[in-house]
């Protein structure tokens, strides 16, 4: 197995590629869509059919259910999940997934978790930056980020070269496990916590990279 991607397809689940051109080569990345009917699969919105056919069924054809999610197919069949549509920065011209940068530090042996935001550039309009949560008895470094950096443009390409890498001892977190990058962001771009984190898994980590954030700016 490869280490970030979403390896393949449950049986019974048959997914794709594709962009406006139809279906996208291996190493091409599009947007994900599934092409069979599988069990628990969304049916409807309520109160909300027309919306529903809409927003999921209509962009490829009916029959083909559009996820919003970017994806890309590697030459062994791996499907990599790149992010949500919406969670697609621009460097400098270029359409980057912030999962797609995810995928490859948490490729790196040192690094068990990685969230990726896109924050203002003035020349490039964005730039990703790395959270980093390093794996038990790794101890965080300059020489260490300087590897990750290099690995990310080793494995994806120089567009995606993180413009800073902030070492973490943990993800803000909703109960249900999800990552809170809009707070990432929040603090990335502004150093300020924007929304309520009380509902937070784990609020007090938010104070902390907030620190961690000021510290750098002194």
């Amino acid at each position: 197995l490869k280490p970030g991607s979403a390896t393949f397809p449950f049986p019974g689940l048959k997914a794709e590629v594709r962009d406006e051109n139809g279906v996208c080569p291996p190493g091409q990345k599009g947007e994900l869509v599934i092409t069979r009917p599988w069990p628990s699969m969304l049916r409807g919105l309520y109160n909300a059919h027309d919306k529903y056919v809409e927003e999921y069924w209509s962009k490829y054809g009916f029959g083909k259910f559009y996820t919003g999610d970017g994806a890309m197919i590697d030459k062994d069949g791996y499907f990599w999940l790149l992010g949500r549509i919406g969670d697609v920065i621009n460097v400098a011209g270029h359409r980057l997934g912030t999962a797609e940068v995810e995928s490859a530090l948490v490729s790196h042996e040192s690094v068990a978790e990685a969230a990726v935001v896109g924050v203002s550039h003035e020349i490039k309009g964005q730039v990703p930056f790395a959270y980093v949560v390093l794996k038990e008895g790794i101890e965080p470094s300059e020489k260490l980020k300087k590897e990750l950096i290099q690995h990310v443009v080793k494995v994806i390409g120089p567009t995606a070269k993180p413009d800073d890498i902030l070492f973490v001892s943990d993800l803000p977190k909703t109960r249900s496990g999800k990552i809170m990058r809009r707070i990432l962001r929040g603090l990335a771009e502004k150093g300020e916590i924007i929304g309520d984190i009380t509902t937070l898994r784990n609020p007090e980590i938010v104070n902390e990279i907030k620190d961690a954030i000021e510290k750098r700016k002194v």
